[in-house]
């Protein structure tokens, strides 16, 4: 009973596995490169709007949507989460760069599902906002989990990942379907 939509922000030319991690000057100049140009937050954010507008419109029975991002994606989720979002319910996983800031600015109910490798006081700043700010959602700390086990960095052969790669698709899935009704 849902749409599930992946759209290509980078047009096909997203950032190479190889630039990571950023341990020469020619990575790191590569990889600044195209966080500050293809992957910069403010078109991203508008891409985002953009293609729910066009989703809307090839879609008109479904009244209500929502979005998650990982990582990079969950600061592009977050960033279209304020006043005026086409959003009723968002979320992000092993969210990149989360900022207070961002968190008072979001208006509809919101889940981040951190893993053990973001800051743990930004981490705990977002919890403290969502969990307090009367709009529903939640955060919670994956413990033994890496930066990336819900998307490209998944281990899914390994037993431990594979159980809570499901467990975090399963507490979306049960947040959307809660919120987006």
């Amino acid at each position: 009973n849902a749409v599930v939509l992946v759209p290509d922000f980078f047009k096909g030319e997203p950032a190479k596995h190889e630039w990571v991690p950023p341990d020469t000057d020619e990575k790191r100049q590569l990889f600044t490169k195209f966080m500050t140009e293809r992957a910069a937050y403010p078109g991203n954010v508008e891409a985002l709007l953009q293609t729910v507008k066009e989703a809307k419109e090839k879609y008109p029975s479904i009244t209500v949507w929502g979005t998650f991002g990982l990582c990079w994606g969950g600061k592009i989720v977050a960033l279209a989460s304020g006043p005026g979002t086409p959003f009723a319910a968002t979320g992000q996983t092993h969210p990149g760069r989360l900022t207070k800031e961002d968190a008072l600015n979001i208006s509809v109910p919101h889940v981040v599902l951190a893993s053990k490798d973001e800051p743990a006081d930004a981490v705990a700043d977002y919890k403290e906002v969502i969990e307090s700010n009367g709009k529903g959602g939640f955060v919670e700390t994956y413990s033994t989990m890496h930066h990336g086990w819900m998307g490209a960095r998944a281990n899914l052969e390994d037993e431990a990942n594979l159980k809570e790669y499901i467990r975090g698709y399963t507490q979306f899935a049960e947040f959307f379907k809660k919120y987006l009704k």
